[in-house]
């Protein structure tokens, strides 16, 4: 059974999140995203399967170009996400298999919306060259426009589609 318990004040849930953003950047070199991870994980794991589609793909091919896609620093750090996430959840008493969602839709439905959603935000991260971790944590950190435009138009978009999908949550 999960603890029902008071979650972190977000004022310090920000603070922590900008120092391990800044311990990222001074170990590593690198600020925190996720995307390019997930993008060098599928890629190699399409080329176990279909390796001279993947060598022949302008996309994929150039995951290749340096070696092993694997032996990337933000391969690692995407498996230390997960496994502190994970770590965090179990030390808390959290972490159970559940669909969290409102009493006015059903679980067929959630999970549609929470696919469409995801589907959605990966060719988005794609097209923006970064997901929301990269792009607004480590790019709006250095002060990047293109980073900063990404994240209010993240905002703007949620706002936008919250207007329909609103009544499901209450």
């Amino acid at each position: 059974m999960i603890k029902e318990q008071k979650l972190w004040n977000p004022y310090f849930a920000g603070v922590a999140l900008g120092l391990v953003l800044l311990g990222s950047f001074l170990v590593l070199g690198h600020g925190i995203g996720a995307s390019g991870a997930a993008s060098r994980m599928g890629a190699s794991a399409l080329h176990t399967v279909a390796p001279g589609h993947v060598e022949t793909n302008d996309y994929f091919s150039n995951y290749f170009a340096e070696g092993n896609p694997l032996n990337a620093w933000i391969v690692f750090m995407g498996i230390g996400v997960f496994l502190g996430g994970a770590l965090s959840s179990m030390l808390a008493g959290r972490q159970k298999s559940m669909i969290t969602k409102g009493p006015r839709i059903s679980v067929g439905w959630r999970m549609t919306l929470a696919l469409s959603g995801g589907i959605i935000m990966g060719v988005a991260a794609r097209i923006a060259r970064g997901c929301t971790s990269g792009q607004a944590l480590s790019g709006g950190a250095l002060m990047s426009v293109g980073s900063w435009v990404f994240m209010l138009s993240v905002f703007g978009g949620g706002y936008a589609v919250a207007l329909f999908v609103r009544r499901q949550w209450l």
